[in-house]
């Protein structure tokens, strides 16, 4: 079977985010706890074995980013094959069934604020109870790693944080784009697969992935208040997701493949 054109994949969002804004809460809420924690899983994946290999990578920092960039996808990958909701995906496929007036913007941000809340709680739960309490960071190099992760991304100016939150979520939208196009598993996985690669192995900001990796660096002693997590990371790398999910993906390609289409 041929994989899908672009207008294709397009116009096949308009179902998915109709069915995703009439969703009702309870279910909204379990799928987005559901996806928070996929990320977080792919997050902790990354970590192990990126900076698993410390006598190899010291001399050699691409390598690091590449072995995370390598395992993250896996957390998308759950996220797209299962049906989870993911706040940063939902960012860009909600766009062309609102551009084409099938709900307003009051149904736009009913969804992202439940599946933003939900992942935020799957993300937390999983790495206090998964990563955390089960001491997958208590040690070096994890334990050094996590915590010098999570000072850099509050380190970094607003703005620079904003930009990369474009970066991030341009990738992870093309990715959920592309795992569109796919009808096997293997067609969706690779599709997540070679963005999301990309966008770790850049250092760009993912929102929902910084809520699993900046806490577990709090937990683990990192110099990082809440203020920190919240105003210097977590407020311009939303923005920038939604920046760069919704409008360089959702709605430029609502308008370059739907402009005109009636239905």
């Amino acid at each position: 079977m041929k994989i899908r054109t672009p207008q294709e994949i397009t116009a096949a969002t308009i179902d998915v985010g109709r069915a995703k804004v009439s969703m009702p809460a309870r279910k909204l809420l379990v799928q987005s706890v559901q996806a928070g924690s996929f990320i977080a899983f792919g997050g902790v994946l990354s970590l192990i074995v990126g900076f698993g290999f410390p006598e190899i990578t010291a001399g050699n920092p691409a390598l690091q980013r590449l072995l995370s960039g390598i395992m993250f996808p896996i957390g998308l990958i759950l996220v797209v094959v299962l049906g989870a909701e993911l706040f940063t995906g939902n960012n860009a496929l909600l766009m062309p069934a609102y551009m084409k007036r099938h709900f307003g913007v009051g149904a736009v941000l009913r969804n992202w604020g439940l599946v933003y809340s939900g992942n935020f709680f799957g993300a937390l739960l999983f790495g206090y109870a998964m990563v955390y309490l089960a001491g997958l960071t208590a040690s070096d190099p994890y334990h050094s790693a996590i915590m010098r992760m999570a000072e850099a991304k509050v380190s970094m100016p607003w703005f620079t944080v904003f930009l990369k939150g474009i970066g991030a979520n341009w990738c992870v939208c093309l990715a959920v784009w592309l795992a569109l196009s796919g009808h096997t598993l293997l067609e969706k996985a690779l599709g997540c697969f070679l963005p999301v690669m990309a966008f770790v192995a850049l250092g760009y900001e993912h929102s929902i992935a910084n809520m699993f990796f900046i806490p577990v660096g709090m937990m683990e002693g990192a110099a990082v208040t809440v203020s920190d997590f919240v105003f210097a990371n977590l407020v311009p790398a939303t923005l920038g997701n939604i920046a760069g999910g919704a409008l360089f993906v959702g709605c430029v390609n609502a308008y370059v493949h739907l402009h005109g289409d009636r239905k």
